[in-house]
């Protein structure tokens, strides 16, 4: 009679472990002295089962924008049961929302695993994942316009709205003080836009002035040479950023208030999902932006047809901030945590990569795929980007920042935005 109860004791013990183990992975380990346990073929899958449904319900669920995930679907569903081009690429932007953010948070997950030296290289990588993916899309189709347009606005978008948001966010939150961040990491990022700036700058201003030596094809051998320098300059970057001098962008000890801690969000956070699984999300998440983005980048001109919006102001304005979505919202986040030197990270950093890195890849992967993809970018778009580095460099140039400086900012992208919305690319005739 005591072993029949004793028996019917560990099979509701196991029950109510089973059902623990659904609800946290640690109760999926086992104890050397439970005799009642299953067999361990069983138990192993059991754990298995359960930590797949709490990576899904991490990564797919926990987070309120992926509200808007059922947007993708939608998106390729209309595609092609309509020629509703304009919502095609409305659910589509809207739909990759989510995956960038979800992209982001998977490499802000695998970099807890590989350490800060590598995993700021994933973060900065895998952070314009989205923009990269889109581009060599276009580029595929030959829509060199919108590449050049796109990776413009990201660069624009970066340095005006994000850094913008980021300064009033944490001025108004820090008001009875001015924040400060590294000076000469801002400084060195600078340079480097300004470098960018100078890239772009001559090959437009050779097809301009007719001083080409051979019409057409100077331009672009100058743009494909300076391509290949740039990616020179940018490999000798993360050299000098993450292992010759790293000491040099350390975070400035700021001094904190009364009753304030000095504790890095960073220290006492762990990771929520293992390496592996961290590794299998981006690449599931990376495979699900390639995807929309091909629908993406077919509907742009129906979009712009039908929703009346130039295809500029499209390609400038409304991509990158889709790009830009997972940037905006660590950056924000961390200068109200009075980070700034991360938020200076992740803006002006991402801005330099897109600037140093993805553009002249862009021009390699063309001259690869036969595609004439150049460094013109046109002198309105030009003179914008020279306009904005210069803007920025001088807000950066004290090493504070405070709302009034945001503010700034984000006006000044407004002024950039209307000046896109009325902006047409001109013809060849034109030219």
């Amino acid at each position: 009679m005591m072993i029949i109860l004793v028996r019917v004791k560990s099979r509701s013990e196991n029950a109510d472990e089973e059902t623990a183990a659904c609800l946290s992975p640690a109760s999926t380990k086992t104890s050397a002295f439970d005799v009642s346990q299953p067999s361990i073929p069983r138990r192993t899958s059991d754990g298995v089962r359960c930590r797949l449904k709490r990576s899904i319900f991490i990564v797919l669920f926990k987070a309120k924008i992926n509200l808007l995930l059922p947007c993708g679907p939608a998106a390729i569903l209309l595609h092609h049961l309509t020629q509703k081009h304009g919502w095609v690429f409305i659910l589509s932007l809207i739909g990759i929302t989510p995956l960038a953010e979800r992209l982001g948070y998977a490499t802000e997950q695998l970099a807890y695993y590989t350490g800060p030296t590598v995993g700021g290289l994933l973060n900065a990588t895998f952070g314009n994942a989205t923009e990269m993916i889109i581009s060599i899309y276009a580029l595929k189709n030959g829509m060199i316009r919108v590449v050049q347009q796109s990776l413009l606005g990201s660069i624009l978008s970066n340095m005006l709205l994000v850094l913008g948001c980021a300064f009033l966010a944490g001025g108004i939150v820090h008001h009875r003080k001015d924040q400060v961040f590294n000076k000469a990491a801002a400084v060195v990022n600078s340079g480097l836009l300004l470098m960018a700036v100078m890239g772009l700058m001559f090959p437009a201003v050779l097809h301009f002035t007719g001083s080409e030596v051979e019409y057409g094809k100077s331009e672009i051998a100058l743009s494909r040479f300076s391509s290949c320098i740039m990616l020179v300059a940018y490999a000798s970057y993360l050299f000098f950023q993450l292992k010759s001098h790293r000491s040099a962008y350390n975070p400035i000890e700021e001094v904190q208030e009364e009753g304030t801690t000095n504790d890095d969000p960073c220290e006492d956070e762990e990771p929520e999902i293992s390496l592996w699984e961290a590794i299998v999300w981006l690449a599931i998440l990376t495979v699900w932006i390639s995807v929309l983005s091909g629908y993406l980048v077919d509907a742009i001109q129906g979009a712009s047809e039908s929703l009346n919006m130039p295809v500029a102001f499209i390609s400038v304005i409304l991509l990158p901030i889709v790009g830009n979505a997972a940037e905006h919202a660590s950056a924000v986040m961390f200068a109200v945590k009075n980070k700034l030197d991360i938020t200076l990270g992740v803006a002006i950093g991402s801005s330099t990569q897109i600037s140093m890195f993805v553009i002249p890849f862009c021009v390699v992967i063309g001259w690869i795929m036969g595609k004439e993809m150049d460094l013109n970018f046109q002198l309105f778009e030009t003179a914008t980007l020279f306009l904005t580095v210069l803007v920025v460099a001088f807000l950066l140039q004290e090493g504070t920042a405070n709302y009034f400086k945001g503010l700034m900012l984000i006006l000044s992208y407004l002024i950039v935005a209307a000046s896109f919305f009325v902006h047409k690319d001109p013809s060849k005739d034109d030219d």
